[in-house]
């Protein structure tokens, strides 16, 4: 069993790039695998591996400069979700293009898994997905508003042209994870919106407190590793990847005319080229021939046979 973390820290580093090397070898000696982001605004991303490893990164992670206080989402899986470790050098560790916003300074209201029903539920309060428009439209809570944005950067541009619409109104925000929604709750504050709150640990916390039986979510969250989407008790979902435009589908989706592995979906299939669709069909081949030789495509490595 995999143990996988989510986490993400705003904090002040004043040479991101000398913590990439150490932090990337320690990854790969205790075979950790998948995707951290630093900028000098902080540190994202999700690992998963062996108890031990995931336990020596955090540990790593919480001795970088203000980092003492990290605090960060598990969950498991039976297989890797990742293929490798990637560590990366960003601007934003969540992209949204301006550079007034600082949530180290100051947020909205958290508000705990357990509270958030009784807060969304009021007619004073509009609540607002922070997402992707392809990550809302697989489930969201009920009466959500959907700013149907393509990236996390469309936000502030939506929020101009719509907040006229929230006149006397306390919003709740909320995200995956919590991160996009530190982010636009100081954004918000910043344009004298007084009474801002967000969901505390993101969907991922709430889908993992709130039982079914109680919970105002619909649908399944979709997540940015190999699990793709998850339900209640954070229980894998139905949804595979579209290895074209990393959209989810559903299995039923494979056998639209549209779809073909790794090239199209019905999501895509209009959205890119005839050279594109060339492109994919040749690395996916290479995915094929890899698999066949027992190998990663991308690293080269002999992958385990889980037969």
């Amino acid at each position: 069993m995999f143990t996988i973390a989510a986490l993400y820290h705003f904090t002040r580093f004043a040479d991101p790039s000398a913590l990439k090397p150490p932090l990337l070898a320690l990854c790969q000696a205790q075979d950790v695998t998948g995707s951290l982001l630093l900028a000098p605004e902080g540190i994202n991303g999700t690992i998963a591996g062996p108890r031990a490893g995931i336990n020596a990164v955090l540990a790593h992670i919480r001795a970088l400069p203000g980092c003492a206080n990290l605090e960060w989402k598990e969950s498991h899986s039976p297989s890797p979700p990742f293929g490798k470790m990637k560590v990366r050098l960003k601007r934003e560790i969540v992209t949204m293009g301006q550079p007034d916003v600082d949530p180290a300074s100051r947020t909205g209201h958290y508000v705990e898994a357990t509270d958030w029903n009784d807060l969304i539920r009021r007619d004073d309060v509009a609540v607002i997905d922070t997402r992707n428009d392809y990550e809302v439209a697989i489930g969201t809570f009920d009466s959500a508003i959907d700013p149907e944005t393509a990236s996390f950067g469309e936000f502030p541009a939506w929020w101009e042209a719509n907040k006229h619409r929230f006149h006397n109104k306390k919003v709740a925000m909320f995200c995956t994870g919590g991160i996009r929604c530190e982010k636009s709750t100081n954004y918000l504050l910043g344009q004298g919106v007084e009474d801002v709150y967000h969901l505390k640990g993101g969907i991922l916390k709430y889908l993992e407190e709130v039982p079914p039986e109680d919970s105002s979510w619909q649908g399944e969250c979709f997540v940015f590793d190999g699990r793709v989407s998850v339900g209640h008790g954070l229980e894998v979902g139905p949804h595979m990847l579209c290895h074209a435009c990393r959209r989810p589908i559903l299995p039923a989706d494979r056998n639209r005319p549209e779809y073909e592995q790794g090239v199209s979906c019905h999501h895509c299939a209009n959205e890119t080229s005839d050279h594109d669709k060339a492109r994919f069909r040749e690395r996916q081949k290479q995915v094929a021939l890899a698999k066949a030789r027992g190998t990663d495509h991308l690293t080269g490595k002999m992958v385990p046979d889980k037969g």
